[in-house]
């Protein structure tokens, strides 16, 4: 049982550190930082797509209702409450209730800070003090959660229960973003006591034990947001508390320069990282620098889309640069850009390369911006990059994934990572229409551009008197033309290099202006391990070839499920391109009198393609297949088709795996069976010995083959019986039987048993402890004839 008394004395030691904290975060860092970001206070944007989406941000996060967010809260406390419960992740029998009340405080501070708007802050400081009666009502002890404290119970016991620690994490970072942002000291001291609560349990497990907490269950980022609280209260044992979160199966690996992150589940794992980084800011620990720095470089470089998206189904399933097969259904959870893009902040900060921010503004512009619904605010949880498939979008009160409330934050906090400064000067770093105010320089900077439709920007100094800076603008890797600056509309010298700074070092004057042109170009983004797999972009902006369907898919948009099952028979087929030339920009030529629009010239089916966060309503393709003609490449795939036109005339009967309408027709029957998607294609499997079947047509006369269709990298206890009407075909055990690829296994069925017969079950039968499956594909088949 916890000690009531420890809390308390642990409560009030805290008391003289929370006051010293009443008037903003304390500046706590151990290193000299080379690039801090402004204060979003600081920042203003102004007309265009971002502060578009800012707008639609603010209000959703105005018309959320407070007493249905609070429900569960209440509830949870023994508080009555009489409001209609949220849905989806926010119903009260779901484990992560909660979590988006965290997510929505600190939107609404975020989005305080950004614009100002005084309504917001006081919904949320009335959400705080609302909170505070939860808190008090559940004990002095300073719990608080949407769900029983026996979930910490099952997680300290390594039972089954679902991310109770993520939970907490984001009403940490709620409360002290509240904090930070809006001035709510309430927050701050709520905060406090749960630290004490967390203290308390966690002083009874020793490290081996909690260890093997991490890694039961998703811890989100507890050991940076109790970092932040350690940087607003200088209390160190908010420090060593966030050092328990530290988990060493994702640490300790990447200190040594080791990549093991294949399998890994890509959400929990970003979030210890930017925990290590804000260590190191903390405690100037080399180490933790060198686990973020060889982390971000690892799936920046080797584990990340044209997008900047990062992750598949959640997971990263490959070997580092393995990414064709890597695209399906659910491709890159934009969690998982949300958080990357605040590990990059942080090593801008620490070491300010044009290199970060060329990745921030491809992530921010293409997985970021593109996720938010133009219509309706409301936000994608995956980004599928698999051809065909079509943006879809959470209900704005039954759904509250994970990536809803990332997207709370995502566009209130646009303004976060425009401007960087130090004693000397400002780095602009993204080219968004935005007004920056240092009072303490005495000058006002307004940034003019309409990017990516026109290709440049414009900074107009305003100052009360001249004053001596450095202003340092982003060269973008991209912009291989090069660039042109003018200053006061005169031309300067410039012989910048992409992915670089201008630097323009004088002293400014009222009204000067300088004029930065940065000519976007197209080029090819192939996939590192496989050539013919392109996406093209302009610039920085990703490129989506319009396939059209928006009726079609109008129903299929908006939907409370995150793992969405793309209707087969929705899908639109991509086309595929070939080349006079190995350079595939010539591919593609501009549309007269549409910006940013380009159109495939002399295909057997053209496409027209724009900007992918301008894209909307329709079905889509990312990637394409594109050959250069007569090449290697071109034949095996021109040998490949043949034999799938072959195929086709074999089939007597196929079954869709993963398709409702599919397995239902074939009479799908099974026992602890289940279905889901990877590397875009539909799997089943039956887990610990059990089994699934499906009924099949057969030809009673003909010699003919079930076929099977395996992933080859498959892994774990997979080993299983395939029986035909009870009698064994084959024995099957998947092990990494042809790594990195699809492969399909024909198997003859005997004639005595479909002999005289209209169809049989096919049954997948797990051996005891054992996985049957996944099978991706199963139709009997002709035999091919004998040459």
């Amino acid at each position: 049982m916890i000690d009531v008394v420890d809390v308390m004395v642990f409560s009030l030691a805290l008391v003289g550190a929370v006051a010293l904290a009443a008037e903003g975060p304390a500046r706590r860092e151990a290193v000299a930082l080379q690039a801090r970001p402004f204060d979003l206070k600081q920042v203003r944007l102004l007309d265009g797509p971002f502060r578009d989406a800012q707008e639609r941000c603010r209000k959703y996060l105005h018309e959320l209702d407070s007493d249905r967010l609070l429900h569960t809260w209440r509830l949870n406390a023994g508080l009555p409450s009489s409001a209609k419960p949220l849905g989806g992740w926010e119903a009260p029998n779901c484990e992560v209730r909660g979590h988006s009340l965290g997510h929505f405080l600190s939107g609404c501070a975020l989005m305080y800070a950004s614009t100002g708007d005084e309504a917001l802050k006081a919904k949320a400081d009335a959400i705080v003090a609302e909170l505070a009666k939860c808190q008090k009502a559940l004990g002095e002890r300073g719990y608080l959660s949407a769900f029983p404290e026996s979930f910490i119970d099952r997680v300290e016991d390594c039972k089954p229960v679902w991310a109770p620690y993520y939970t907490l994490h984001k009403l940490f970072a709620g409360l002290l973003d509240m904090h930070r942002h809006c001035g709510n000291q309430q927050a701050l001291e709520m905060a406090t006591k749960m630290a004490a609560w967390l203290k308390a349990r966690l002083d009874r497990i020793d490290d081996a034990r909690m260890e093997r907490i991490l890694n039961h269950t998703e811890q989100g980022g507890m050991n940076e947001t109790l970092a932040n609280l350690y940087a607003a209260t200088g209390n160190p044992a908010h420090l060593a508390l966030a050092r328990r979160f530290d988990e060493k199966h994702y640490t300790e690996p990447l200190a040594r320069g080791e990549d093991r992150l294949k399998g890994e589940h890509v959400n929990s794992f970003i979030p210890n990282m930017i925990g290590s980084a804000r260590q190191y800011e903390l405690t100037g620990n080399a180490r933790d620098r060198q686990i973020a720095e060889f982390f971000w470089s690892q799936v920046i470089g080797a584990r990340s889309y044209c997008t900047g998206g990062t992750s598949n189904n959640e997971h990263w399933q490959g070997d580092p640069h393995q990414l064709a097969h890597q695209l399906g259904d659910c491709t890159q959870e934009t969690c998982c850009t949300y958080n990357m893009l605040k590990l990059t902040r942080h090593l801008f900060a620490w070491e300010p390369q044009a290199k970060y921010a060329d990745y921030y503004e491809r992530a921010l512009i293409n997985s970021i911006l593109s996720t938010q619904d133009p219509a309706t605010g409301m936000m994608m949880y995956f980004v599928p990059l698999a051809p065909g498939r079509w943006k879809t979008f959470n209900l704005p009160n039954d759904a509250f994934w994970c990536c809803t409330g990332t997207g709370m934050e995502n566009h209130a906090k646009y303004g976060d990572s425009i401007y960087f400064h130090d004693e000397a000067g400002i780095w602009v770093n993204l080219f968004i229409a935005s007004e920056l105010n240092w009072p303490e320089k005495g000058i006002r900077l307004r940034q003019e551009t309409r990017f990516p439709e026109r290709e440049g920007t414009a900074l107009v100094v305003r100052t009360g008197k001249p004053v001596a800076l450095a202003l340092r603008v982003r060269v973008p890797g991209w912009a291989v033309k090069g660039i042109a600056v003018r200053l006061n509309g005169k031309p300067l010298a410039a012989d910048a290099k992409p992915s670089s700074y201008l630097v323009v070092d004088r002293t400014w004057s009222d009204g000067d202006r300088l004029e930065v042109s940065l000519p976007m170009s197209l080029h090819a983004a192939p996939m590192p391990d496989d050539k013919t797999l392109v996406a093209f972009m302009y610039g920085p902006l990703v490129l989506a070839g319009r396939l059209g369907g928006g009726e079609m898919i109008k129903d299929l948009t908006y939907t409370g499920q995150n793992w969405y099952r793309y209707p087969v028979d929705k899908i639109a087929p991509a086309p595929t391109f070939l080349s006079e030339t190995d350079d595939l920009t010539t591919l593609l030529k501009p549309v007269e009198g549409q910006p940013l629009t380009f159109s495939t010239t002399g295909q057997a089916q053209d496409v027209m393609l724009i900007p992918y966060h301008k894209l909307f309503g329709e079905r889509y393709a990312v990637y394409w297949r594109v050959y250069r003609k007569g090449s290697p490449e071109h034949q095996r795939a021109l040998a490949e088709e043949e034999a799938r036109t072959q195929r086709l005339a074999r089939i007597v009967d196929e079954v869709r795996i993963g398709d409702a309408e599919s397995e239902k027709a074939h009479h799908l029957q099974g026992e602890r069976t289940a279905s889901g998607t990877a590397f875009g294609r539909n799997w089943r499997h039956a887990t610990d010995g059990g089994w699934f079947s499906y009924d099949l047509k057969v030809l009673p006369d003909a010699p003919l083959v079930l076929a099977c269709t395996w992933w080859g990298d498959e892994a774990g206890a997979r080993k299983f019986d395939i029986l035909v009407d009870g009698a064994r075909l084959a024995t099957v055990t998947l092990s990494h039987n042809k790594p990195g690829r699809f492969f399909e296994e024909e198997y003859p069925l005997p004639v005595d048993l479909i002999r005289g017969k209209q169809a049989v079950t096919v049954r997948l039968q797990a051996h005891p402890g054992h996985f049957a499956g996944g099978i991706f594909g199963c139709a009997v088949l002709k035999a091919k004839q004998a040459e």
